[in-house]
């Protein structure tokens, strides 16, 4: 028996996260949807180890001919009365469901929720938790999704407890923290296999590195902020995903200039500040260029720069690949950077 499973991720890296299911041998690669990755998954494939992912869900149905009028709602709720929801997880304290749409519709997310939830709920015996007026269903609620793109609709129940992206070694956060798996994804796209040394210049809560660690355990991880307590932050985070032995340096400096010698560096990874959550400070406070001409100097020849950009390529350097994202309602680019031979002015 084929198990079916859907990836959910942030919408740009839905080829990234195809391409770490292939790659990590976790399953075959059925489709590519909005945010979404259908896969076949491998038998006994640990599914929850996807780190370029948001989330990773059992589909449980599959509903076409989901029109933008409301008797798709009746639609769904059909679907949903023909499964067997018990069958397919442990209950817990109930149900809870969240949905989602691409384009405009004749009805709500909350009222596809309801409808679903409803016919989930009933065979059980337990309660729904809506979500209606801000409301939060408990944490050990059966927990599945509802997706619809185009006439197709997707009924899918959650693996884990709680959302992939909402990674347990992040015990510490600050204002402006990357989002996971676009770190995830980061990291992927700077080939980490022979690098030895990786470098964060604004490394914050540290999700950058963490991540990195995970495709490169054996790469020397610096990071660095003018903020203390994200190094307090990037610290912790640190010991609780890896441990103490694991090859992090933590040290606070300012991103226009890093303590680091010349063409030492074999990967840079950055998230610079932008502005809208955490505003650039000290040599950085007028613009970014003091960080650019820092990360060519640290960076080696051969070496790559992995930054998440908001305002354009930075002069000096060679894009190899750009993937737009979407992120809090902007769409940087993630840019894979190779320096350009030459020297910039200052």
């Amino acid at each position: 028996m084929h198990t079916f499973a859907v990836a959910r991720a942030v919408h740009g890296i839905e080829p990234l996260v195809a391409t770490e299911i292939r790659r990590s041998r976790l399953g075959v690669v059925r489709g590519v949807r909005h945010r979404e990755v259908w896969f076949e998954a491998a038998p006994g494939a640990d599914l929850l180890a996807l780190r370029t992912a948001d989330d990773v869900l059992l589909a449980a149905a599959v509903v076409d001919g989901i029109g933008h009028g409301r008797s798709a709602l009746r639609r769904l709720a059909l679907a949903a009365r023909s499964l067997n929801a018990g069958g397919l997880g442990c209950p817990g304290s109930g149900v809870e469901v969240s949905a989602s749409f691409v384009g405009r519709r004749n009805y709500t997310r909350f009222e596809i929720e309801d409808a679903v939830g409803a016919e989930l709920a009933r065979p059980l015996r337990l309660p729904y938790h809506s979500r209606r007026d801000g409301a939060r269903p408990p944490r050990d609620a059966m927990s599945w999704r509802v997706t619809i793109e185009g006439d197709r609709a997707l009924i899918a129940l959650r693996l884990a407890d709680r959302p992939l992206h909402r990674r347990a070694y992040k015990t510490d956060s600050i204002r402006g923290t990357l989002h996971p798996p676009v770190a995830a994804a980061m990291a992927a796209l700077a080939r980490l296999g022979e690098a030895g040394t990786v470098l964060d210049p604004c490394c914050g809560a540290g999700t950058t590195l963490i991540e990195a660690h995970a495709l490169a355990p054996g790469a020397r991880l610096l990071g660095f902020d003018h903020d203390p307590g994200a190094l307090r932050a990037a610290a912790a985070n640190a010991r609780a995903g890896v441990g103490d032995g694991a090859p992090f340096g933590w040290g606070l400096a300012d991103g226009g200039r890093i303590p680091v010698a010349d063409a030492s560096v074999d990967r840079v990874l950055v998230n610079p500040p932008w502005g809208r959550q955490v505003p650039p400070r000290g040599l950085l406070a007028r613009d970014l260029g003091p960080l650019w001409r820092e990360v060519r100097r640290v960076l080696a020849g051969d070496g790559l720069a992995v930054a998440l950009v908001h305002d354009g390529i930075p002069r000096g350097f060679a894009v190899e690949e750009a993937v737009r994202v979407s992120l809090s309602g902007q769409h940087p680019v993630i840019a894979v950077l190779r320096k350009e031979a030459g020297r910039l002015r200052r």
